[in-house]
């Protein structure tokens, strides 16, 4: 302690630029070393290698850093710049020195070919790592940009060989993490021969996105809101995500899945848990989760009768013809895998108790959006009733944030229109983002990205997280599988199977992205 600027009576400028300069010496002596496995694949061209260097062109990275990819295709060091080179954009704002960035960026792009379940190929990547971190304190992170029938093999042959000797090793994995319970399970039992649940990084990139992380921001630091997040004030919760395009080829893949196993069970029901949880000790990250992990564990199982699946089927509109979900070489023509699903979930705790909170996700819908829609309920002994007419539902107030496209948060008031008369009608009270901060949200892959160097897990998935997830739909899908029950077919380009408004009319609820002045 003596040697301490504190015991010296160091100033606090002098201070500050000591600990600078600590800082400064520990990252010339240390290196960060990126492993994109499955690099050649679409994943790593349109989103890991453009974070990347987003997060370089803003000199979030380490001063040293190098990246490395590697797949089974045989490609040169150059190859794989030119790759990259095609998918990074100076998108984050218009800065003469972009292209340097760029050269200086792939400059540190480096590649390897190999077999995902070769020992020996992954011992040579390591030399190739040691060879550019020249003796340094190396950290290592592997992101697993592959099928999830891969993800042990190369896990296996990360930590025997590759895995960093003197500083730390993470992993980043991609979803699906498993079909069910038991899949999930043996996955992380087999992730967790090789590496501790520490170094285990489950991505959900929804949870990256700027509104998702917002969302406890608006709660917890605003007085106005976190009096009214009970079952006393919230007549439903609504979380929607729809797109406006089909499998368009990826087919093959989401058969396995499913819409309720590929947006549901990860996505939309990682941000109800957040929109849910008690306020947590802490933003630390354990505390963060075990909050997420009591709402999962409160909830009631889901029942058939509260799901309506849905496929999309071809439509002729404005003279284009829309092929369906099965007209798609790479489906089964007999599939009958959901592309839609709306499902009525509730929470049995002395918050929620009560409060019916709806999903529903599907492709092939008339416009693209993901949002979450909070219902407030109506005014007890509503003084302008009459002004409002039967429709009592036009005059509650709505609390809706969307989280893509077009990033806003506006709550919707009641309010007289100006004039002799008392005619009221609806107003948004509105943050749109694009106004307000006129600067580029960054992708979420970003965020995700930064904080995995950083070693931040508050946005990453525990495995606790993962299995009270899976508990809660498991029995569900292997239901709708063993009865084989056919989806609601629907056009290609509408709002979805007409079933999720009677879904919706059962628990006197409406969607809030039909037929009002938001559609």
């Amino acid at each position: 302690m003596d040697g301490s600027p504190l015991a010296k009576g160091i100033n606090p400028e002098e201070q500050e630029e000591f600990f600078i300069d600590i800082l400064d010496k520990e990252e010339a002596l240390s290196t960060l070393s990126i492993t994109v496995v499955g690099a050649s694949g679409d994943l790593a061209k349109k989103k890991i290698f453009p974070a990347l260097f987003a997060l370089y062109y803003e000199d979030c990275l380490p001063k040293n850093f190098i990246v490395f990819g590697y797949a089974r295709t045989k490609l040169t060091d150059e190859e794989l710049r030119n790759i990259i080179s095609t998918t990074l954009t100076c998108r984050i704002d218009k800065r003469e020195n972009c292209k340097d960035k760029m050269e200086q960026f792939l400059k540190r792009c480096f590649y390897h070919s190999g077999e995902y379940n070769s020992e020996e190929n992954f011992a040579e990547l390591d030399s190739k790592l040691k060879k550019k971190e020249a003796g340094k304190l190396s950290n290592r992170l592997f992101y697993l940009s592959i099928p999830p029938n891969i993800f042990v093999d190369v896990v296996r042959c990360a930590s025997m060989m590759a895995s960093s000797a003197n500083g730390w090793t993470r992993v980043i994995v991609e979803k699906p993490f498993g079909r069910d319970s038991e899949s999930s399970a043996e996955l992380t039992r087999c992730l967790k021969k090789y590496l501790t649940e520490d170094q285990i990084f489950r991505i959900d990139h929804y949870l990256g996105k700027e509104l998702v992380e917002n969302l406890s921001v608006l709660r917890f630091s605003n007085l106005i809101f976190e009096p009214l997040w009970s079952r006393n004030y919230i007549r439903n919760v609504q979380f929607i995500f729809s797109e406006d395009f089909g499998t368009e080829g990826r087919g093959g893949y989401f058969d396995n899945y499913g819409i309720i196993r590929d947006i549901m069970q990860n996505h939309l029901l990682q941000i109800l848990a957040l929109f849910a949880m008690e306020t947590p000790v802490s933003l630390d990250a354990e505390d963060i989760r075990n909050e997420k992990v009591k709402v999962l564990r409160s909830m009631k199982p889901l029942e058939l009768e509260d799901v309506i699946i849905g496929q999309y089927k071809g439509h002729n509109k404005g003279g284009r013809a829309y092929p369906g979900y099965t007209d798609d070489s790479t489906v089964p023509k007999n599939s009958i895998t959901p592309t839609f699903a709306a499902a009525a979930l509730f929470i049995n705790n002395a918050r929620w108790d009560g409060v019916p909170f709806l999903m529903k996700a599907g492709k092939a819908l008339h416009r693209k959006r993901a949002e979450i829609r909070v219902q407030f309920r109506h005014v007890p002994g509503n003084l302008y009733k009459r002004n409002f007419g039967t429709d009592l539902d036009k005059a509650t107030n709505e609390l809706v944030l969307r989280v893509q496209p077009d990033e806003a948060i506006y709550l919707k008031i009641n309010n007289k229109v100006p004039g002799l008369g008392m005619r009221l009608d609806r107003s948004d009270l509105n943050l749109l983002y694009r106004a307000r901060y006129p600067t580029e949200i960054p992708d979420a892959y970003e965020r995700l990205l930064l904080d995995a160097i950083a070693g931040e897990r508050r946005l990453f998935i525990r495995s606790d997280e993962l299995d009270a997830a899976w508990s809660l739909f498991t029995p569900l899908l292997k239901e709708l599988e063993a009865k084989k029950i056919s989806p609601e077919l629907y056009p290609y380009g509408s709002r979805g199977p007409v079933g999720a408004h009677y879904l919706a009319a059962k628990y006197n609820v409406r969607w809030g992205d039909v037929g009002g002045e938001d559609d």
